[in-house]
């Protein structure tokens, strides 16, 4: 069997593209992964279909080949946007090895250790604060005070979730908003990422809100990214502590200042999605960073990942797979997910389009609130082409 083209597709997703790559075999079968060109990957595209090129009339069996063929010609940049489109192009190919086998990828990563995984409410509130006009028109309630937070919360345990996950969310202005410094070089904030103590009081509020609507069952997360210093995380998981939260997730490179958050406080943290490769996991481990440890198999691909987190469940650390894309990204991690001993929960953003689902063969499917694992060839989703041209890239 032998590769013989490689295409992109893309579609709107409201607030975001969402973008697939599908790789063909010379017997007519299709391997199908997806990836994310957003603002913080310019050009990821080109990269996957340059790269590309170089694994035309190869077996896309050989997994381990492709990737290593593919790293040798990156090795002057490893990371960032080389390790995307690497996964991106190991992740369709390990989709259509396991078609040509007639068997789930998970049972190319030693079988399943369950079929049906735990999820947790992702961006809780944030798509509904920053992505209202995309939301609001299905029914989903806009968020206007903390009062709404509560009603939220109230949502999320009505519907059987025993996690949820929510960003900075300020209610300082006309309308709430979502604090991004990290990411907003013309916001407030930036470029110093400090907290000030109305910060630290407003996310403590939020924090209150959704414990208030959701009660004690419900296990809390906040997700700072790269909005503060290590001195302003520091404050924030010792004021956060009185909420025995599930975790406190930042992101940071460096492995004495995310190890320094963890042993200041109660505070469970959780971090790592943004290390990418099991090279640059491994020191994170040997620290004992974090509580738990993130990974994203869109990011790093699905072979990889495995690798990190076995040398997680070395260290005795859990890992929660990292997933704010598509539906087809959610069934790549399901599967990952579904291998490894050592999984903690796996993140689904709840707040959708109306039309995500029909960019997929497949529906995701849940059962009291877990994501149930499908056992058909591959990933167990195909991409609907019809679909995506009827919502073209804006």
């Amino acid at each position: 069997m032998k590769i013989v083209e490689v295409i992109d597709l893309h579609a709107n997703a409201g607030w975001r593209n969402v973008s697939f790559l599908k790789i063909t075999a010379d017997n007519g079968l299709v391997g199908w992964s997806e990836f994310s060109e957003g603002r913080s990957t310019p050009g990821l595209t080109n990269v996957i279909l340059k790269l590309s090129k170089n694994i035309i009339n190869l077996d896309p069996r050989n997994i381990t080949h492709i990737r290593n063929t593919l790293e040798a010609l990156l090795r002057l940049t490893p990371g960032g946007i080389s390790a995307l489109a690497i996964a991106a192009i190991e992740n369709a190919c390990i989709d259509l090895k396991a078609k040509h086998l007639s068997i789930p990828v998970y049972e190319l990563l030693g079988g399943a250790v369950r079929t049906k995984l735990p999820v947790y409410w992702s961006h809780c509130g944030t798509g509904r604060v920053r992505y209202e006009e995309h939301l609001c028109h299905g029914g989903v309630p806009p968020i206007r005070s903390l009062d709404d937070i509560v009603q939220l919360g109230k949502e999320v345990k009505r519907k059987g979730f025993n996690h949820l996950k929510t960003n900075i969310i300020l209610f300082d202005e006309k309308l709430p908003r979502v604090y991004l410094a990290g990411f907003s070089p013309t916001g407030k904030g930036f470029p110093e990422l400090n907290l000030n103590s109305k910060l630290l009081t407003g996310i403590t509020d939020l924090m209150s809100a959704f414990q208030q609507g959701a009660g004690d069952d419900v296990g809390l997360m906040i997700d700072l990214n790269y909005n503060f210093t290590i001195e302003g995380v520091k404050k924030i998981a010792k004021a956060l502590e009185k909420f025995n939260m599930t975790w406190l997730e930042f992101d940071n490179q460096s492995l004495d200042a995310v190890k320094l958050v963890r042993n200041h406080s109660s505070t469970p943290v959780a971090s790592l999605e943004t290390i990418y490769g099991s090279k640059n996991f491994l020191p994170f481990l040997l620290n004992a960073s974090v509580d738990t440890a993130i990974i994203d198999v869109q990011w790093n691909g699905i072979v990889e990942s495995m690798k990190m987190a076995h040398l997680a469940e070395v260290h005795n650390v859990n890992v929660a797979a990292h997933n704010y894309h598509g539906y087809l990204s959610s069934m790549m991690g399901a599967h990952f997910c579904a291998a490894i001993s050592n999984f903690k929960v796996m993140e689904f953003v709840i707040d959708e389009v109306s039309w995500m689902k029909d960019f997929f063969t497949a529906p995701v499917v849940f059962d009291n609130q877990e994501f149930v694992l499908s056992d058909a060839p591959g990933w167990g989703c195909e991409v609907n082409e019809l679909a995506l041209r009827d919502h073209p890239v804006k």
